[in-house]
């Protein structure tokens, strides 16, 4: 293990009369033989004197990594070598999550979750960019949120573990590139505005206290490709080793926006678009985010409706997975068409409400508010609007590379809503293409696994700078014909069947009774 930062013990020959150099060349020149030309900032060289002479000369250098030579973090006196730990974190637009690393022997000593403080600022990305819009006090209330997320998730770390958090040489953060402008104090309504250049694509290496945090060491900031193809992208690309493979990879963080990265290590092709909230619960009438209460899975044969729902609550409303779980059912099940439009004859369950198709998933007795919970006709439009946006722009990337689906080695799916859904329902509604199964891995949390893998590997920030300078980059929206080509993937699973053989098998077998 190389990781990003290193500790070593020095005993330092004190000043003689004859060896009358400096502290810091004394420092330096011990160092240099395993680390090179070391830089040591002014803060510590203060500390010098009298800290060398009261530990008799021999002392704890803590270093950091910074790409181009070493960084002297901390100095202590006495071998403190035995701690040693560092920072992963995954600053996103609704929460953040922060890792505690030991250092030593790669293991997460503990993990913590919250919100984002900017949601109380803007629920999303687009109003928050607007609220900061030429209004500088607003910009710093979104540095401020930010920074006062990440301090209060380095508390809760040193509560639940016992260690100092605060004294980490080291954080590694990826974040899309709006939050990292935020974090940064950066205006985003460039990214929002063509030629939606950033302001600052690659920070790199900013102490904590430059950021504003309550951090001793450094924190690296994962560099972004655009504006939409951000710093978490790059490190799920480093986590799931896509730009290292040798078959073609297709890597797609699914969620409000959809970031695709297609490539190996010979290539890398990237595109960005507005997938929509449908994906996540918006704007599904009882949809919601994943949380106490959410129907998570769904699995019907003929009238009789399981659902398994998140910390077993009475039901509130359905969730990503949920809804697609739901959807394939309905379709498998043949209570909808390939158009998604409801066959009242096929259910007791489909009824009108207020004037409109909708079935009826979950009773009375089982919601927390008592009354039934319903999946309308307008609700599997605005899904299938959705569904055919992902399933496009997957199919334009390989296009553009002159690639079909039989020439996919990995299709990796990250962000929340893929650690949870059911491979074989997106399949089936074609929001995923009609891989094997052994083919599709959900990857959950990659922009955190990434920061914590290049953490712990040194080499892995020349991999993600280079990964950002390699990458050609689409932007989907820009694209003419893009809408045109989803009308055919609004289809369930697509208009042309053919592409899912596996799905009109599992169709057949269903309605034979199988």
């Amino acid at each position: 293990m190389s990781a990003l930062s290193e500790k070593r013990f020095l005993t330092l020959a004190p000043p003689t009369e004859e060896d009358a150099r400096g502290d810091q060349r004394r420092l330096l020149d011990a160092l240099r033989e395993d680390f090179g030309e070391v830089a040591l900032p002014l803060p510590l060289v203060r500390r010098l004197y009298p800290l060398c002479r009261k530990a008799e000369w021999r002392v704890t250098v803590t270093l950091v990594w910074n790409g181009k030579n070493w960084q002297v973090t901390d100095l202590e006196p006495g071998d403190t070598t035995a701690w040693h730990y560092g920072l992963a974190a995954d600053l996103g637009s609704t929460s953040v999550t922060m890792e505690l690393v030991d250092l030593r022997s790669g293991a997460v000593v503990a993990r913590e979750s919250m919100y984002n403080r900017q949601t109380a600022l803007g629920s999303d990305v687009l109003t928050r960019i607007f609220y900061a819009k030429d209004q500088p006090e607003h910009l710093e209330e979104l540095r401020l949120a930010a920074v006062e997320t990440l301090d209060e998730l380095m508390g809760r770390l040193t509560e639940a573990s016992g260690v100092e958090v605060s004294r980490c040489p080291v954080l590694v953060l990826a974040g899309n590139t709006v939050m990292t402008h935020f974090l940064l104090g950066l205006d985003g309504f460039p990214l929002f505005l063509s030629p939606y250049a950033p302001v600052a694509a690659e920070p790199g290496f900013l102490t904590g206290a430059e950021l504003g945090l309550h951090l001793a060491g450094l924190v690296y900031l994962f560099p972004a490709r655009a504006n939409y193809m951000g710093g978490d992208i790059i490190s799920g690309l480093v986590a799931t080793g896509v730009a290292r493979s040798e078959g073609i990879r297709l890597f797609f963080d699914i969620g409000t926006n959809g970031e695709l990265v297609a490539g190996c290590r010979d290539f890398l092709l990237s595109g960005a678009g507005a997938a929509g909230p449908a994906l996540e619960g918006g704007v599904i009438r009882t949809g919601m985010c994943a949380g106490p209460g959410a129907v998570e899975h769904v699995d019907i044969r003929g009238e009789a409706v399981r659902l398994q729902v998140i910390g077993g609550e009475k039901i509130r409303g359905v969730c990503g997975s949920g809804i697609v779980d739901l959807l394939a059912e309905l379709y498998l099940e043949g209570i909808i068409d390939f158009r998604g439009t409801f066959r009242p004859e096929a259910s007791r369950r489909v009824t009108t409400v207020e004037g409109e198709p909708a079935y009826r998933y979950a009773e009375a007795e089982e919601t927390a508010e008592g009354r039934p919970l319903y999946f309308y006709q307008s609700d599997i439009q605005e899904f299938l609007a959705t569904k055919a946006a992902a399933y496009t722009m997957v199919e334009y990337m390989l296009k553009a590379i002159g690639m079909t689906f039989d020439d996919v080695e990995k299709f990796y799916v990250a962000g929340a809503f893929g650690a949870y859904i059911r491979t074989a329902s997106a399949v089936t509604i074609g929001l995923y293409p009609d891989l094997p199964e052994e083919k599709v891995s959900c990857v959950g949390n990659s922009s955190l696994e990434g920061a914590r893998v290049l953490l712990l590997d040194r080499e892995k920030l020349a991999e993600a700078e280079g990964i950002v300078a390699r990458m050609d980059y689409i932007q989907y929206g820009a694209i003419p014909d893009f809408v045109d080509s989803m009308s055919a993937a609004r289809a369930i699973p697509h208009l042309d069947t053919a592409r899912y053989p596996s799905v009109m098998e599992w169709k057949a077998r269903r309605q034979s009774g199988e």
